[in-house]
């Protein structure tokens, strides 16, 4: 999934400033890391390459998870989704699971500093059913909505699946990306204050599955029945919506007036889109978490810069709150504002905590990237092998450790082949001890599902 945010220059401006930069968010759903352009992707994307072209990107950015529910946790709040209640990727039917209304999220962060607030697109953070009554993103800081549970129905093209504020739309004519961009416009036009900053979430559902695509874009890139010409049609198509965004956005404010960032949920499901990184979307490997990462806000973030420093989704509230000087929530933040290093500052900036995943269903379960090194391991418990999470394993995964223990030095080796546990013993038990203290600290603080 990619995404963006817009602000205005930093120069001068605070949090009870009179005039506040708008910020957008947009998450694209399943895109690889090697899908779009300017990271050697196949697929035409003018748009984004002009948007890196105009901010900083990184070569190194990760997903809040390798599977999309927990990564947007992540992204919501800077915690890791566990710390969320959010624990894999969320059926809303049989699972109690969704984002903890006591979390902090950067909605609600904006709009206690008087942002008008709107999300439009995929949520899968949890909707009511008749099964199991859970909070809407009304209840998370968002002021008005447009969303999915999960994906478009029955696909991208002509989706039936959409609420708006709470009722159902019905069957719309379109492919998903164009009637988001659709629907953020119009809240553009219809229901946002000129006097007041908006904060304009925009979740894709492209290119998850089940994908659809214009066929006059599919063909660009092979027959209109192949799944990878469709595949990088969807993507295609998307990027066209955020041309059309990024227009409209330009004449509400300018563009010192918009920090953008762009990314995606997780990596790709397709092989041939990682980047020839080991794994995919659903498993700890860095093809499964490694996708695009963009930040653009002319005036303020440096313009045409590659950043070679690993950074990710947990980063972007407290980068947000960094570039706004707004307060960070009085909570455990898993992820760092990467303030000084969009601003030229690289010398005055360090991670605080290594970035740590964890994913019942994958193999590894656990993943630590410290520097240039990745730690993975997997469980020292067997549970079922049921393609769904279930909420009973709640507590066994809150007290289970970890066996099998793989380190691998991505600078020599990105596709992590060379597993150099052995001959760095020392090491290993540093990075282990390192691990260990950050599964603890998150499984203390999770929710038990199985309790309620």
């Amino acid at each position: 999934m990619t995404w963006l945010i817009c602000l205005l220059p930093m120069t001068g401006f605070t949090a009870n400033a009179a005039e506040k930069p708008n910020v957008v968010i947009l998450l694209a759903d399943d895109l690889g890391y090697q899908d779009i352009g300017c990271y050697g992707g196949p697929v035409k994307t003018p748009t984004l390459d002009s948007l890196a072209a105009r901010g900083t990107r990184f070569e190194q950015f990760y997903s809040g998870c390798a599977v999309c529910s927990p990564s947007r946790a992540t992204l919501m709040t800077g915690r890791h989704h566990i710390r969320t209640g959010v624990y894999s990727w969320i059926h809303d039917a049989n699972q109690k699971s969704h984002l903890l209304p006591r979390e902090v999220t950067v909605a609600e962060i904006l709009r206690a500093a008087g942002y008008q607030t709107a999300h439009v697109g995929k949520w899968h953070l949890g909707l009511p059913t008749e099964q199991h009554a859970k909070p809407t993103p009304d209840q998370h800081g968002f002021d008005y909505w447009f969303a999915t549970w999960n994906n478009a129905e029955p696909s991208h093209r002509n989706p039936n699946n959409f609420i708006r504020n709470g009722k159902p739309v019905g069957q719309l004519e379109g492919y998903a990306c164009q009637l988001v961009v659709d629907e953020a416009i119009s809240w553009l036009d219809t229901q946002h204050h000129p006097d007041q900053p908006f904060f304009l979430n925009v979740w894709f559902h492209e290119p998850h599955a089940p994908i659809a695509a214009p066929d006059a874009i599919v063909n660009q890139y092979g027959s209109s029945k192949d799944k990878a010409a469709i595949y990088s049609g969807t993507i295609d198509n998307t990027d066209r919506a955020i041309s059309r965004l990024l227009k409209k956005l330009k004449q509400v404010a300018s563009e010192q007036d918009t920090l953008i960032i762009y990314a995606s949920d997780n990596g790709s499901y397709r092989d041939d889109r990682t980047g020839g990184l080991r794994g995919r979307k659903g498993v700890n490997w860095e093809g499964g978490l490694r996708v695009p990462g963009i930040f653009s806000w002319p005036g303020v973030i440096r313009t045409d810069v590659v950043s070679s420093t690993p950074a990710g989704l947990v980063d972007v509230l407290p980068t947000i709150c960094g570039l706004l000087e707004i307060e960070k929530p009085n909570r455990h933040l898993d992820g760092t504002d990467l303030t000084p290093i969009l601003t030229g500052r690289n010398d005055s900036w360090h991670r605080q905590q290594p970035l740590f995943w964890h994913l019942q269903k994958s193999r590894p379960i656990v993943a630590m990237r410290d520097g240039n090194h990745s730690l993975v391991a997997e469980p020292d418990y067997e549970l079922s092998t049921n393609n769904m999470f279930q909420e009973a394993w709640i507590p066994t995964i809150r007290s289970g450790g970890y066996r099998n223990y793989q380190l691998f030095d991505l600078t020599a080796d990105p596709q992590q082949q060379n597993n150099i546990a052995a001959e760095n013993p020392q090491l290993l038990e540093q990075l282990k001890s390192k691990l260990l203290k950050i599964n603890r600290s998150i499984m203390d603080e999770a929710h038990d599902w199985t309790t309620e």
